[in-house]
């Protein structure tokens, strides 16, 4: 059988393509291949950044009900368990990952564009919850939807599992881009390109700190940065880049 997600690389860049259309839905295999896909990247200093995409008609349309209807409570812990390594890797990755959303982008699929650092959208995608509608609540990645948009719109989101649309979550801040359907990957790639132009080193220490910031009180954030700035100079990015700045010309970072 072949894999459910694809790998592609593009230069600095890797394109995971979920690829069980026409939905894409998460079942044990295609959770096994997110997790098991992003631990080889997260070791491998060549990727730079990696882009998610769904094949077919969705992004992804979160999770196969026929698997979750005949779990019990153990079963049901180790599924809920796996999906949310594989989704901590996408979010721990030490580089950015861009989600390029088309079509429906919900539960699970929700919660892996969620994890990634940056989304841009189709005009077509829809994004949503519906898991109190089928008898479980949200969950993982759910718990970064509050601070993004508000206590108030999550809890919408979260308690009538009702989907929104994709100029929608522009507006609440959920997505960075929204164009054409037919634009969805030159808009992505425009968005990889502005990273790549950026010091390799600089990005990685930012994505780390990103993921820290999330986790960690304000006094101790400001540690972590403080110490991701002087870490900086143990490369030569900081020569190279103020350098480039001051001559006027484009900056030459080796990756």
């Amino acid at each position: 059988m072949a894999s459910p997600l694809t790998i592609h690389r593009a230069g600095a860049t890797v394109w995971c393509t979920l690829d069980r259309p026409p939905l894409n839905l998460f079942e044990p295999t295609l959770i096994r291949a997110v997790r098991e896909s992003f631990d080889a990247l997260a070791a491998d200093r060549s990727t730079r950044l990696a882009v998610v995409v769904g094949s077919g008609r969705a992004f992804t349309a979160g999770m196969d009900v026929r698997v979750l209807r005949d779990l019990d409570v153990g079963r049901a812990r180790e599924l809920i368990t796996a999906l949310h390594d594989a989704i901590a890797a996408v979010h721990r990755a030490p580089f950015p990952v861009i989600a390029a959303v088309n079509g429906p982008c919900l539960g699970a699929g929700f919660e892996l564009a969620l994890a990634c650092d940056l989304r841009v959208a189709a005009a077509s995608a829809s994004f949503g919850l519906p898991e109190v509608r089928v008898g479980v609540p949200s969950v993982i990645q759910a718990a970064l939807l509050p601070p993004m948009v508000g206590p108030g719109r999550a809890a919408e989101m979260l308690l009538t599992g009702a989907p929104i649309t994709a100029a929608t979550a522009l507006d609440w801040g959920l997505v960075n881009r929204v164009v054409p359907d037919d634009r969805l990957r030159p808009a992505a790639e425009a968005l990889a390109a502005a990273i790549l132009a950026a010091g390799p080193e600089a990005i990685r220490l930012q994505k780390e700190l990103i993921v820290r910031w999330r986790e960690s009180d304000l006094p101790t954030a400001v540690r972590h940065g403080i110490n991701a700035f002087a870490t900086a100079y143990a490369t030569d990015e900081p020569l190279e880049g103020m350098s480039a700045y001051l001559e006027k010309r484009r900056p030459n970072f080796t990756a």
